[in-house]
């Protein structure tokens, strides 16, 4: 019984150092590089609250940082690299896919939607979570529909992949409308603040992430109407599968022990920094899927 239980723990033994091996062994021009450089570079997103974004003391943080860490010490196993350090490089809507193209990113770990149209430029990992687009207006507006838009000027930020949605939203209930653009996300919030715009269109939660550390929350409101569902990845560099199977098994393990629901419950359902706001956003069905089920898919 003994000798029979000692070959168990071998064979278990085994299994794992071979799990691990073809991560260390593959030709993977991103594991290259990060060998020849010596250093991860991630970049984050300045004011995607809760998914990346500069805390207080003016270093990134949120969720997707948390899981770009787990995947800079999957790295660091897969290289047997544990000294490997990690190069910040802020980035927004217009850089973050030409960045990490010409090599100066290797992951970027943002609030990035997965689409058919950017997989022909990047990949993208297993979705990381699963947002849908609404109008935030201000709270003193009386408009509580999208057709209370019409003759009213919006505010879309600048490479946000909802300006494709909001244009059909608005093409489809022919509302006359005037499209503006903001620079970033916290931009368009301003204007909106300022009255140079009647609404905003973004994802909800990016929506809800910057209204919680607004100086007056309750300035604002959403509408109810939602719409088709996106998800949201880490991205990386197309052609190396070999990289992205190892990015998705940082995330997979996560939502496989149980500290993916914990990372979820840190972000979105409790107090974050800087100014201790609580999105009180529960992990919604579709998110709760893709956790069971872990999966790159467009569609749920």
């Amino acid at each position: 019984m003994i000798r029979r239980h000692s070959s168990k723990l071998v064979l278990a033994a085994t299994s794992l150092a071979l799990f691990q091996m073809p991560a260390a062994q593959a030709a993977s021009p991103t594991l290259d590089k990060i060998k020849e450089v010596g250093k991860i570079s991630l970049g984050y997103r300045e004011a995607s609250i809760p998914f990346a974004y500069l805390g207080s003391d003016q270093k990134p943080t949120g969720l997707s940082l948390d899981l770009c860490s787990a995947v800079a010490d999957k790295i660091r196993i897969a290289l047997r690299r544990p000294e490997l350090g990690i190069d910040y490089v802020p980035v927004n809507a217009s850089n973050r896919i030409p960045l990490l193209q010409n090599g100066t990113i290797d992951v970027e770990c943002g609030s990035t939607t997965n689409t058919a149209e950017r997989q022909k430029q990047v990949a993208f990992s297993v979705a990381t979570y699963v947002a849908s687009p609404r109008w935030l207006v201000s709270a003193a507006s009386g408009v509580t529909e999208p057709k209370g838009l019409d003759g009213q000027t919006v505010v879309i930020t600048q490479g946000s992949l909802n300006f494709a949605v909001a244009k059909k939203v608005i093409d489809d209930q022919k509302l006359n409308v005037m499209i503006v653009q903001a620079k970033d996300h916290a931009e368009s919030l301003l204007m909106l603040e300022t009255g140079r715009a009647t609404a905003w269109f973004e994802d909800d939660i990016l929506i809800a992430g910057l209204v919680a550390n607004a100086s007056n929350p309750k300035a604002f409101r959403m509408l109810v109407a939602s719409y088709a569902p996106s998800y949201y990845g880490l991205m990386i560099r197309r052609d190396d599968p070999e990289f992205k199977a190892l990015v998705d098994a940082a995330i997979k393990e996560k939502m496989a022990s149980g500290a993916f629901d914990k990372l979820y419950a840190k972000w979105f359902e409790a107090p974050i920094p800087p100014k201790g706001q609580n999105l009180q956003l529960p992990m919604s069905e579709a998110m709760k899927a893709r956790v069971a089920s872990p999966s790159d898919a467009l569609t749920p």
